[in-house]
């Protein structure tokens, strides 16, 4: 058996989350065929694959239909797909993630946090970007606290540039005005300082290579989704919403804001699902759109205490009732992405007029 008859014996085979080959997921890395051992190495497309086991077992299964009677060993490495969403503006960053709500209250920014801490907990280099100017909560729910500092650096070409550093919080580059304002202080600001202030934190800040930017949008569809899309080509939008009729009815009107400005929607959060707000009004609503469904965070108490403590990284490292939640709602927005990539879905730009 050569490497050839197991490449196209595996190739063949369907990947169980997105439905795609393995040829054009590319997963099969590389093959060690010794006297008795094939050793296949499977190259996931984001540390975030839920279930990768069963690529394995369907890996040894196929192998072992031919009959061979070398023992097959599967090991897991990965590599982050993306659009290099940020090369645009000269970020190093794969995949840039709004996370947006048709309305404050909902959680938004617990879920932009926890999105971030969980891709974190699977290996993936992340940020956070806190782009709630209004109403900035991230420093508080990541207990983060400090001043950015400005740095100078020297180019090749001996220019000299100055750049933002961000705050670093168990291990992650954090960015928010909330670290540029005393805690009580409100801010009071027409669009221009708005657009000026993102642009700022995203073009003139130290992001260094990331594999995921996490930012976290203002509630409503203000002008800040469009000053995103006027500087990225973002790898998508999640947005978050409880389960009642009236947060449904906003968060509606946050998609169609991020269809308006060409920022493609990965899915819907259903956040605070429990007897208060009941449940599944989320996921009907995605399945009537036509979106994906990315998963229900539960009305759980640990979740407001780790927030209020500051802790909010907790929630995806210890065992706690919302970790499961929390890190599926996680594996399937990076999976969406994943999707989007292999697919070769367009980026559109926006098209000012």
């Amino acid at each position: 058996m050569t490497e050839l008859d197991i490449r196209a014996k595996l190739g063949s085979l369907v990947e169980p989350e997105l439905g795609l080959a393995y040829d054009r997921l590319g997963l099969i890395n590389t093959i060690q065929i010794t006297a008795d051992t094939i050793k296949i190495d499977v190259q996931l497309p984001t540390p975030a694959y839920p279930g990768r086991e069963r690529i394995g077992d369907a890996i040894c299964t196929a192998l072992y239909a031919l009959s061979t009677d070398r023992k097959v060993e599967v090991t897991y490495s990965w590599k982050v797909l993306g659009k290099e969403t940020g090369g645009k503006i000269g970020l190093r960053i794969k995949n840039v993630i709004a996370v947006g709500s048709g309305k404050g209250g909902v959680g938004k920014s617990t879920t932009a946090a926890s999105l971030a801490y969980g891709l974190k907990h699977f290996g993936a280099k992340v940020g956070l970007l806190d782009a709630d100017v209004y109403g900035p909560s991230i420093p508080h729910l990541t207990g983060s606290k400090g001043t950015p500092i400005v740095k100078e650096f020297e180019l090749e070409n001996g220019q000299k540039i100055q750049r933002l550093e961000p705050i670093e919080s168990d291990g992650m580059k954090i960015l928010s005005i909330g670290f540029l304002i005393r805690e009580n202080q409100a801010v009071i600001w027409r669009g221009p300082m708005l657009h000026k202030l993102l642009t700022q934190f995203l073009q003139e800040t130290d992001w260094g290579d990331l594999d995921y930017l996490i930012i976290d949008l203002p509630p409503g569809t203000g002008d800040v989704s469009l000053t995103l899309s006027q500087l990225l080509g973002l790898a998508g939008a999640v947005v978050v919403c409880t389960p009642q009729k009236v947060a449904l009815l906003d968060a509606i009107k946050a998609i169609s804001m991020f269809d308006q400005v060409k920022i493609p929607v990965l899915g819907i959060v259903e956040n605070m699902t429990g007897d208060i707000f009941g449940r599944g009004g989320a996921k009907a609503k995605a399945a009537e759109l036509g979106l994906p469904f990315l998963g229900e965070i539960p009305i759980e108490a640990t979740i407001r205490v780790r927030g209020d403590d500051g802790k909010i990284a907790s929630l995806v490292e210890e065992d706690n009732p919302a970790r499961p939640y929390l890190l599926r709602m996680t594996e399937n927005v990076a999976m969406q992405i994943v999707k989007r990539v292999v697919l070769d879905a367009p980026l559109p730009t926006l098209e000012i007029l």
